[in-house]
């Protein structure tokens, strides 16, 4: 079976730099960081991270309240960057309602602001008669990908992958694959999470936190850095619109970039401690889809967190695949850590890097490890001619995912 090309017409962002995916990629060129402190984490018992990268200043006045109701903030973070990317895309509404428009659209979970809400009486007094009816379609898994569908009409399938931090990348996978097959002629795919205390307990609870930096927030995370100490959480959303190749030159439509591979596979020696050899499985796996070898790879955009076991593990597969050569670096360390949204946002900062010739280094990277020494680790902005990105994401669990982005030809 011959598959179909893929292509990308239209990317959607918020981040806690802001609303809009330029913002995003020029306080990224800037080297911004997003991360600050916050003093409602401090007032948690025996929480010991007290800084994100929280979303603020979105205009939310164009969304009716009567489909806020059945949103959460992450369903609203999803709406806008979907609408952004629609826009981009120039997709009517023609488009939208034939079913020739799908979405694949994941969260790590349903709100769990809203869960306090939802479960609190009948916990405390095992009642229902104080849960409000509207709740359970803020925190059931599918609220992000069916909100987003449900306000804007979209007929065609509806995807609703949770991975954890894999989330945003697996979902594109999984769009690329509907359309590539020919199940759909456009998808919209990406990831959406909000930030929560209990999302950086988490990572606190297993030690993968970073807790050492809450009187300088701007100085963590520090991916592949000598000094790394864990994780920062944050929260956005990250939309891309997907289309066959022949359904976006039918509508003239302009074409950003190429997806060419993706590729999943599971780690299973550790629920929580990668190994090298199924992450660099992933990205050969990937690099085969497309048909390409290491050597035709420009840039590799990390998912590196800031851990010092995930780093180094991924810093391993690297090398051992692209050599010491090939420029690689990780985003974390502007804007955190978004959890499902970072894979979506990571991949639209690929799209833009893609497209201006600019590899954007690691923030934060002050002593490279010795440890993660085995890859090429850029310490300002590269100005080159790229023709080939391969992202990556992983998560708990052992979710693997990378995704092979190559610039547009005929």
């Amino acid at each position: 079976m011959q598959l179909r090309r893929v292509v990308i017409t239209g990317v959607g962002a918020v981040s806690p730099f802001g609303q809009g995916a330029e913002r995003l990629f020029q306080a990224l060129v800037n080297g911004e960081s997003a991360i600050r402190y916050i003093a409602d984490l401090e007032k948690v018992q025996g929480l010991g991270p007290h800084v994100a990268g929280l979303v603020q200043g979105i205009d939310i006045k164009d969304i009716p309240r009567k489909i806020r109701r059945t949103m959460s903030p992450m369903s609203v973070y999803a709406l806008l960057a979907s609408q952004e990317a629609l826009d981009q895309a120039h997709v009517d509404q023609d488009l939208r309602t034939g079913g020739r428009l799908g979405i694949a659209l994941g969260s790590t979970v349903g709100s769990v602001d809203v869960m306090e809400d939802f479960f609190e009486d009948f916990l405390k007094n095992r009642s229902i008669e104080g849960i409000k009816s509207m709740l359970f379609f803020k925190i059931m898994g599918h609220s992000c990908a069916t909100n987003v569908a449900q306000t804007l009409g979209i007929a065609g399938r509806t995807l609703a992958p949770s991975a954890a931090c894999a989330t945003g990348c697996q979902a594109v996978g999984l769009a690329y694959e509907a359309i590539a097959l020919g199940k759909q002629d456009l998808m919209l795919c990406g990831g959406a999470d909000e930030f929560h205390p209990l999302t950086a307990a988490t990572f606190d609870i297993i030690q993968a936190a970073s807790t050492q930096y809450n009187d300088r927030p701007q100085c963590t995370p520090r991916p592949f850095d000598r000094d790394r100490d864990g994780i920062v959480c944050s929260e956005g959303a990250g939309l891309l619109l997907l289309e066959s190749l022949d359904s976006a030159q039918t509508r003239g439509a302009n074409i950003l970039a190429e997806i060419s591979g993706f590729a999943s596979t599971s780690d299973t020696s550790s629920i929580a401690n990668p190994d090298p050899e199924p992450v660099r499985l992933c990205m050969e796996l990937a690099l085969a889809e497309a048909g390409l070898n290491a050597a035709e790879i420009d840039y590799v955009n990390a998912h590196a967190t800031g851990t010092v076991q995930g780093d180094e593990a991924e810093s391993r597969a690297i090398g051992d695949l692209f050599g010491a050569h090939t420029p690689v670096s990780s985003l974390k360390g502007h804007m955190g850590h978004a959890m499902a949204a970072s894979g979506a946002l990571e991949l639209i900062a690929c799209v833009k890097m893609l497209r201006t010739g600019q590899i954007i280094p690691t923030r934060n990277l002050d002593n490279p490890a010795v440890e993660c020494s085995a890859v090429a680790l850029p310490r300002q902005i590269e100005n080159k001619v790229l023709q080939t990105i391969i992202k990556n994401n992983f998560a708990l669990g052992g979710v693997n995912c990378a995704i092979v982005l190559r610039r547009f030809f005929e």
